[in-house]
């Protein structure tokens, strides 16, 4: 058998590693534009905080490639795939057959249309190793950092160069802080922590025209600044899957298998659509766990195997300065919320299950939540009142759901 994977991140590491699980012997090329080793990309803001270097961001050993058999063309990209002739194409006309394909490009920064963009010269995006080395390189002590999002990678970047810049301030038009994963309450509760590590915001507004090292507001103000860091969100790098007949919505579509409308093509990681569990909708979750567990499930079934990627759901767990968040499933539906000591819980229920969480600030023992969504647990099994005062295992019967299911490994 011949595998091609196509992208070298978290998902792709998992469809080698679901591959090796059945085939020992099957030859794999992975393919990446990217010419670094495997890496984790949320430590970019902790290699420029120094507390982590580029050898601790490696996401897999120095000999993983050569371990699992791995033939990795590193800093080569494809150009085009060929469904039905099964080969890839690479820069420079360089053909790959294939019998199973996986899909695994991941996400590109989205740079809205914005005037006087291309005057600004030093801008940056902040999604990889290498964007993120340049932007380090750029910043000095007097640097006044305007970064564009109030995202989760927009404030990922302000926590990374805070300590070595004269200023940030961050504009979205957003009315709060990480709109994507908190509420108003959770929000206000986050922004006045960043604040406090002197961060800079302007919401609800956005920038209309750059002019030189300014940047004017729709609402008039202007932000003067240095260096620019474009952090508006991310799309789904679904082109090459879409120009080979491949079914795309917002993202490559797959079944619970992780094939794509195409036999023998899979897809997995943040470029796909896949079933949230919580809300029964299909959606892009661009999250490292579900990523790997996608390309795991992907590489099992390529190699022959039957495995399901059924238990998917959005989920973050990120920290600010210090402050810590876990965030999971949907917020439609009944709230249950403890907002005290800086602290703050939302649980969010509907036809008797567990749809949602967010919590901030001790987020030990989050996982019986997530697991709750994942497994799709009917409430009234369990001692809810006292799972929504303090998760804990003793709120379920004795056995294996306190030892496994419900330990947050589910």
């Amino acid at each position: 058998m011949n595998y091609v994977i196509i992208g070298n991140s978290a998902a792709a590491i998992g469809c080698v590693e679901g591959i090796r699980q059945t085939d020992a012997e099957g030859a794999i090329t992975l393919i990446s534009s990217e010419p670094h080793h495997t890496y984790s990309r949320p430590l970019i803001s902790y290699l420029l905080l120094g507390q982590t270097d580029e050898q601790r961001m490696k996401y897999r050993p120095d000999s993983f490639y050569a371990d699992n058999h791995v033939n990795a063309r590193l800093g080569v990209s494809v150009t085009r795939i060929d469904a039905e002739g099964k080969a890839v194409e690479l820069e420079g006309g360089e053909r790959l057959p294939f019998d199973k394909l996986l899909i695994a490009t991941g996400s590109a920064p989205f740079i809205p249309p914005m005037a006087g963009l291309d005057k600004v010269e030093k801008k940056f995006t902040f999604m990889d190793k290498d964007s993120a080395l340049a932007l380090n390189r750029a910043l000095t002590p007097e640097s006044r950092v305007l970064i564009v999002g109030a995202g989760l990678i927009g404030l990922k970047c302000a926590e990374g160069i805070a300590h070595m810049v004269k200023s940030i301030t961050v504009v979205d038009l957003a009315d709060r802080v990480l709109p994507s994963i908190l509420d108003g309450e959770a929000a206000a509760i986050m922004q006045k922590h960043l604040e406090g590590h002197g961060l800079r915001f302007i919401l609800s507004d956005s920038v209309s025209e750059f002019s030189g090292g300014s940047a004017r507001l729709n609402s008039g103000k202007t932000v003067d600044f240095d260096v620019l860091v474009i952090a508006v969100g991310v799309r789904p790098a679904t082109a090459l899957a879409a120009e080979a007949g491949i079914n795309v919505n917002r993202g490559i579509v797959t079944d619970e298998r992780c094939e794509t409308s195409v036999k023998g093509i899979y897809a997995a990681g943040d470029c796909t659509e896949s079933l949230d569990v919580s809300s029964g909708q299909a959606k892009i979750m661009a999250l490292l766990p579900n990523a790997y567990m996608q390309g795991e499930c992907a590489g099992r079934n390529m190699a022959g195997g039957d495995a399901l990627y059924d238990k998917a759901i959005p989920m973050n767990a990120i920290g600010f300065f210090g402050l810590h968040i876990v965030s999971a499933g949907s917020y439609d539906g009944e709230e249950y919320v403890e907002a005290e000591g800086g602290g703050y819980k939302k649980l969010v229920v509907k036809d008797g299950l567990l749809k949602g969480f967010i919590i901030m600030g001790d987020v030990r023992r989050a996982g019986i939540y997530t697991s709750l969504i994942r497994e799709r647990t009917p409430l009234d099994t369990i001692d809810f009142e006292l799972i929504k005062k303090s998760p804990q295992l003793m709120a379920f019967a004795a056995g294996s759901e306190r030892r496994g299911k419900l330990s947050g490994r589910a």
